[in-house]
């Protein structure tokens, strides 16, 4: 029996070593076990958590140990996969199931304190793919498992100074002309997708997908966002997808959540929607894309945090970029919209992701963005009213029910007047 350093380990070791701006380092290891079986495991003290093929945890450090495996597509098995766990399985032939050269390499256990340092087992050319910086699948299985496609697109993200070999490029395009990518389950195409959200440059994972074409299978409603165009006194890079993914990127830049770059990749959906006649102006996007929203979040399952985020944002970002030239009252009807005063740190996120639309502009980037000060300001004068002691004063005056909510209005709207807002 012999244990292996595999994966991601291995790549960030020897890209930090090797490469000059590393990608951040992720911490997880995995590990892969040849010549044993799930009986000899168990009885050294591991604990199986696998459920369609052997996986355990190791005593004392929790980390994932698999047994070495081969795969191969059917209707059954672990993804749509029939799973062999042979002690006969080589590194080799578990290596040649990985996705991409530069995930497919190993190292021994006894040198997996220092993978940068340590021989390399690399038999499909993972290291060199990484100095080069190429994306390349290991072999055809590559097109036997579409989620492939989408991790591609994300390691795209990650190394934003990557780029996908041809013959990659070539093999991912076949696979969506064959309709592949037409049967991924909507929670892995949300599990990929949150994750590439979250990567160094989101916007490398969209272009990875429109070259390949499985943008128009799996978003079409933001596929249709390239070549619409905008009003250049605005938006000086005039094409609404440009727009979007320099949006995703100062996202990225501000170090922000997943709702929030989620939000940033929905809120302009109606664009694509808007009548020829009609552009380069857009009016009433905001509600177009409120309701191609909804159906992209019941496609994909989208969890609540961000489904509720982005629609925030997609019907008020208008609203909240003309901000400044609203008065008191027209500014609590915006809060109240935004449900603020309910919640406010759901409300700062709203401001956040319209702080990345109104930057992600073409020679906006490094402008400031009052509105987001200025409307905390608004909250915090809103805020500042005592509604218990209104409701007491109200009761004891014999009102009750909206005339109460009205006095609090009133006097919301009061504060906000007579508040230091910049």
């Amino acid at each position: 029996m012999k244990t292996y350093l595999v994966g991601g380990a291995v790549r960030d070791a020897l890209m930090n070593r090797d490469v000059e701006t590393a990608a951040p380092a992720h911490v997880d290891r995995d590990w892969v076990v040849v010549g044993a079986t799930p009986d000899a495991l168990q009885a050294q003290g591991f604990l199986p958590v696998g459920r369609d093929f052997p996986v355990f945890l190791h005593p004392q450090t929790r980390e994932e140990y698999a047994l070495a495996r081969t795969e191969r597509k059917t209707a059954r098995g672990y993804r749509g996969f029939a799973v062999d766990t042979d002690p006969g399985v080589t590194l080799e032939e578990d290596l040649a199931r990985r996705d991409l050269t530069i995930n497919a390499m190993a190292v021994a256990e006894h040198e997996a304190d220092d993978p940068a340092h340590a021989h390399v087992i690399d038999p499909y050319s993972g290291r060199a793919d990484l100095a080069a910086r190429v994306l390349r699948h290991v072999t055809q299985s590559f097109a036997e498992d579409p989620v492939r496609i989408l991790r591609l697109a994300r390691f795209a993200a990650r190394f934003p100074d990557f780029t996908v070999a041809p013959e990659t490029q070539a093999l991912m395009c076949d696979m969506v002309e064959h309709g592949e990518v037409d049967h991924l389950v909507p929670e892995r195409v949300w599990q990929e997708l949150a994750r590439g959200l979250m990567e160094q440059q989101p916007s490398r994972m969209f272009t990875a997908l429109r070259d390949c074409g499985a943008l128009a299978r799996l978003l079409p409603e933001v596929q249709r966002l390239w070549g619409v165009p905008q009003r250049a006194e605005y938006h000086p890079e005039v094409d609404t997808g440009v727009h979007l993914m320099m949006v995703l990127d100062m996202a990225a830049r501000l170090g922000t959540s997943l709702p929030v770059r989620f939000a940033c990749l929905c809120h302009d959906l109606g664009k694509g929607t808007t009548p020829a006649d009609v552009l380069p102006r857009h009016i009433g996007h905001e509600e177009r894309s409120a309701r191609l929203l909804r159906k992209v979040c019941e496609r994909l399952r989208v969890p609540v945090e961000c489904r509720e985020l982005a629609d925030v944002v997609a019907r008020e970002h208008g609203n909240i970029h003309r901000s400044e030239t609203l008065g008191p009252a027209a500014l609590l009807r915006l809060l109240e919209r935004c449900d603020a005063l309910r919640k406010p740190a759901r409300f700062a996120e709203v401001l956040l992701a319209c702080e990345c639309d109104a930057r992600g502009r073409l020679g906006f980037e490094d402008n400031a963005y009052p509105q987001r000060l200025r409307l905390l300001q608004a909250l915090a004068a809103a805020q500042s009213v005592v509604t218990a002691d209104i409701a007491a004063q109200a009761q004891a005056a014999g009102l009750t029910g909206s005339k109460v909510g009205e006095l609090i209005h009133q006097a919301r709207v009061a504060a906000l007047s007579q508040a230091d807002i910049g």
